[in-house]
């Protein structure tokens, strides 16, 4: 690789010419792609800049203006297009700057990638990496001041969707996905800014219905709406939230509509039968387990017995 002397001044007016070109690209603009000329040059600028002696060193400088790249773009361009939406509107347009950032990331890497090599790899272990600085500009920037707005719209669509309504599934299974990556392969964030909330709105939710439908339908109604509610949320998870949350929301669902009410199921079961039997803590236990074992606790609609999923769909509909 050949080299040359190189300026501040010169360099760095060169690769923002690289970077302005990068920025129409993301955002759509007409500007053609970069060919493998364009990526070797700046390649081989940032290169030079590094290898130079000091005090024509910039190593330092260029790491410094990788990361000051993705705040200005971030402050001018992505945070105000997010803000300034609402609902459904701001998911598309979170969802889309997330994608955005990662293209910019990934070209810019490559672009300083000889940072990464040797400024990082040999003299200053300690320094994040390029990939780490891009993801901690937009978890910094962005999500941190977004994610509280992201999480109530989406489970305002999740409510929508337990109430009958057709929602965007694969639009909230690319939000979620964002909380999960934001982490850097950790489940904090999709655990504490999201994860938690919902199961709280899951249990508001089915407290509330079970106080409803305790009063208002059958023993043999209520099971239906139990064991259907128990299949849509298992439903939920397969298609938008992350696996890590079944168990947790199953026990949820098991928990405010079975074992806070069984005392009452009971009595419910006996009086529907019109026995007379009675009610000893021994049959609530047995209730609770035989309920839990044979309609909730990991167990789907049997396919013999296709003839009740309508009924139960239908009961779980009614309000």
């Amino acid at each position: 690789m050949g080299y040359q002397f190189i300026e501040w001044d010169q360099g760095w007016d060169y690769i923002q010419k690289g970077i302005t070109k990068l920025k129409r690209i993301v955002q759509g603009l007409s500007e053609p792609q970069f060919n493998s000329e364009e990526y070797m040059r700046l390649y081989t600028t940032i290169y030079n800049m590094c290898i130079q002696k000091h005090p024509h060193n910039y190593s330092r400088q260029l790491y410094d203006k990788y990361r000051e790249t993705f705040e200005e773009y971030i402050t001018s361009t992505v945070l105000p297009s997010v803000i300034e939406k609402h609902g459904e509107c701001m998911l598309q347009e979170f969802v889309k700057c997330w994608e955005n950032h990662k293209i910019m990331i990934r070209w810019l890497s490559r672009f300083f990638s000889f940072l990464d090599d040797y400024y990082i790899a040999q003299n200053h272990t300690s320094y994040p990496g390029l990939n780490e600085v891009g993801l901690n500009c937009f978890r910094n920037m962005v999500y941190q001041k977004v994610n509280a707005n992201v999480r109530f719209a989406v489970l305002v669509l999740i409510g929508k969707e337990r109430e009958g309504e057709q929602i965007d599934r694969a639009l909230l299974k690319n939000v979620i996905d964002i909380f999960v990556e934001i982490g850097m392969g950790q489940m904090d964030a999709y655990e504490e800014d999201f994860e938690g909330y919902m199961l709280i709105d899951t249990r508001d939710y089915y407290s509330h219905k079970a106080s409803r439908w305790i009063w208002e339908d059958t023993y043999t109604n209520y099971m239906l709406k139990a064991e259907e509610c128990l299949r849509r949320e298992r439903d939920r998870v397969s298609h938008y939230l992350h696996p890590s949350s079944e168990k947790k929301l199953v026990e949820n669902v098991k928990h405010w509509l079975v074992v806070v009410n069984v005392t009452q199921l009971i009595k419910k079961k006996h009086s529907d039968s019109g026995s007379s039997a009675w009610l000893t803590v021994d049959n609530v236990e047995e209730l609770s387990r035989k309920f839990i074992a044979n309609v909730i606790l990991e167990q789907q609609v049997p396919a013999q017995g296709s003839a009740l999923v309508q009924p139960a769909e239908d009961a779980a509909m009614q309000e």
